[in-house]
């Protein structure tokens, strides 16, 4: 079992270095997984990233808000072998009120600049997920849940 201040660091880090993660969403008992481009917000409480309205991702968020992000962090251990690092994060939609939404635009695309033409589009929308649980995997028998009332950010 990991330290709070540990696994906290350990999610901050990953954050850090890893833009991008795979969203899992449901529509009509079918799964869906999509490559997003991905800002933590409130510390890791809450995740942005922007879509077209016109896709399957998007309509299964507006029939089903329920979403799981994973994002996957490889590094290199002393003795030169790859680890791989999964952290996954369970949540669901939220609206971004419009009184949000530009400070919301702003550190997306301070985060992602080369995606600012696509996120200022009449067809794009910001989307926003209220993170309730992550899971923690550094190796098959290494996997750990964390919700976000116990990591107090």
């Amino acid at each position: 079992m990991s330290s709070l201040s540990g696994i906290k660091t350990y999610i901050e880090d990953i954050f850090k270095v890893r833009r991008f993660a795979v969203l899992a969403t449901e529509g009509d008992g079918q799964p869906h997984a999509s490559l997003i481009a991905v800002t933590p917000m409130e510390g890791f409480r809450k995740l942005i990233f922007a879509t077209y309205r016109n896709t399957r991702k998007y309509s299964n968020l507006v029939r089903n808000g329920k979403v799981a992000v994973l994002v996957e962090s490889i590094h290199t251990n002393r003795s030169g072998l790859q680890e791989s690092l999964v952290l996954t994060a369970f949540g669901h939609v939220e609206k971004i009120n419009s009184g949000e939404e530009n400070i919301v635009l702003k550190a997306h695309i301070k985060r992602h600049p080369e995606l600012s033409i696509f996120m200022k589009s009449e067809d794009c929308s910001l989307v926003r997920i209220n993170v309730d649980t992550y899971q923690v995997v550094r190796g098959i028998d290494d996997v750990e849940w964390w919700t976000i009332d116990d990591l107090g950010v």
